[in-house]
């Protein structure tokens, strides 16, 4: 399979298992993640959340991909441009989880900032949590 079969598997996948999670456009910020995407690059585990600090803004969605390389998170803008972070193993310090009475959030600890991930259903946290934590130290011990 492809970046984006893959891609499209996983995103589906995690929709239909925790549907509660908030998320628009998922097409449009996929196109933009896999465009970024370098040739030798492999996604590992993809999910979407809002990227801010507010429970309350529903309109910051981002997927966010674990790669063969790193951690990325593509959000395509409404009006004009976008917004891409790249995560390096070397780059990333820990993930915290927090979980509310509907929702959780995750947070990246990083050595330049703090990357906060909303309105993620409860039950999905522990998922994401296992899958980024172990690919991130994989990519720390292989570098």
């Amino acid at each position: 399979m492809n970046n984006e079969e893959i891609l499209r598997s996983q995103l589906s996948s995690f929709k239909d298992k925790y549907h509660f999670t908030i998320g628009w456009r998922l097409k449009k910020h996929s196109k933009l993640l896999l465009e970024h995407l370098h040739d030798d690059e492999v996604i590992r585990y993809a999910f979407y959340a809002q990227k801010n600090n507010s429970s309350l803004d529903v309109t910051s969605t981002g997927i966010v991909a674990v790669t063969n390389k790193r951690l990325v998170i593509a959000r395509d803008r409404v009006v004009i441009g976008y917004f891409f972070d790249s995560i390096t193993a070397d780059m990333f310090n820990d993930l915290k989880v927090r979980s509310g009475i509907i929702w959780g959030k995750i947070i990246i600890d990083t050595i330049n900032e703090l990357i906060v991930l909303t309105n993620i259903s409860k039950s999905a946290l522990q998922e994401i949590e296992e899958e980024v934590t172990s690919a991130m130290l994989e990519l720390k011990d292989e570098n």
